[in-house]
């Protein structure tokens, strides 16, 4: 009979009806005690219903305990790095609908509703709040710049992209939250979310939605060129891991590209006198193309690899069903 009745509780959450999703709002926070109160205060107007949790980055001020006051769940990860959070939280928390922003107050709680509400309606699996605003201290020109720049190459590397590839303000769905394998460590997060969607080929959307001033007392704790730099290096490394056909056949391409350019002369004056005059030449254009075909075997053999990756990432993803829908669980 208890294994009966535990079937029964098992099952009652399985078949919870699809009308009523359990929403977690998740803000990983360091050093926001001046705007995490607010923050807390505008998603809990929001979405009454919604469960909030702070996760406090090994903040040196009241980040933890002004959260707490507000009405906030708080957790820490003692790991330093944004991309260090968002694996926890993803880990920890379990809902069938995840916000996350950040806790500075910048982003528009207000919106949370419609964002969940598409998300749901159109059973996505990922809606980006793409950042709108008017005001020149909350996003200023260089970021603009820079956010554009990285949009661009994204689109370029993988084909499809997102308008605001680093906005933090995401909605998602259970499936890709448990189905994310976090590597990132920093700022970079947003760029390996936005890859994962694309090479899941995920239904996502975007939605506009306004971004204010930080709040007085708060400061970014992004760095332009430092931070920049990172995404860069995160684009090239999946790049790499995702298509590597192309990045080694790109690198087999040069080589052996400067491999002719050397063995073409050496071909006409051996034609021509039967002689090879230039023997280190020589050999250095055949250990380019050596390493050419080295390259453009190493990037199909990985290839494979890759595929049977995304195949077990995909698999893991069909494990949960979409948004809207029941059996969420």
């Amino acid at each position: 009979m208890e294994q009966i009745r535990e079937f029964v509780a098992e099952s009652e959450i399985a078949f919870r009806p699809a009308g009523s999703p359990t929403i977690a709002v998740i803000l990983p926070c360091y050093n926001e005690e001046a705007a995490i109160a607010q923050t807390v205060a505008d998603f809990k107007a929001a979405l009454p219903q919604a469960d909030i949790y702070v996760y406090d980055n090994n903040s040196s001020d009241r980040t933890a305990e002004v959260a707490g006051a507000a009405g906030a769940i708080v957790r820490c990860e003692t790991m330093q790095g944004k991309g260090h959070v968002v694996r926890r939280m993803f880990a920890d928390v379990e809902a069938d609908i995840y916000i996350m922003a950040d806790g500075d107050a910048t982003y528009e709680a207000a919106a949370a509703p419609r964002l969940v509400r598409r998300l749901v309606e159109e059973q996505l699996d990922m809606v980006v709040g793409a950042r709108k605003t008017e005001v020149e201290a909350a996003y200023r020109s260089g970021h603009r710049l820079g956010n554009a720049v990285l949009t661009g190459i994204l689109a370029k590397l993988f084909g499809r992209s997102f308008n605001d590839i680093l906005s933090g303000y995401r909605v998602f769905s259970r499936r890709f939250v448990k189905s994310f394998p976090v590597l990132s460590q920093g700022f970079e997060i947003e760029t390996e979310i936005s890859v994962h969607a694309l090479e899941l080929k995920m239904p996502v959307a975007e939605e506009v939605t306004e971004y204010s001033a930080r709040p007085e007392g708060s400061e970014s704790k992004l760095s332009t060129y430092r931070d920049g730099f990172r995404i860069l290096r995160t684009m090239a490394t999946l790049f790499r891991m995702e298509r590597p056909v192309l990045f080694f056949g790109a690198i087999a391409g040069f080589l052996a590209l400067a491999a002719i350019i050397l063995a073409v002369p050496l071909a006409i004056t051996y034609a021509q006198t039967g002689l090879v005059p230039r023997f280190p030449t020589a050999i250095l254009a055949t250990g380019l193309m050596l390493l050419a075909s080295l390259n453009l075997f190493a990037g199909m053999i990985l290839d494979t690899v890759v595929r049977g990756r995304r195949e077990l990432r995909r698999l893991a993803y069909l494990g949960f069903s979409a948004p809207g829908l029941p059996f969420n669980r």
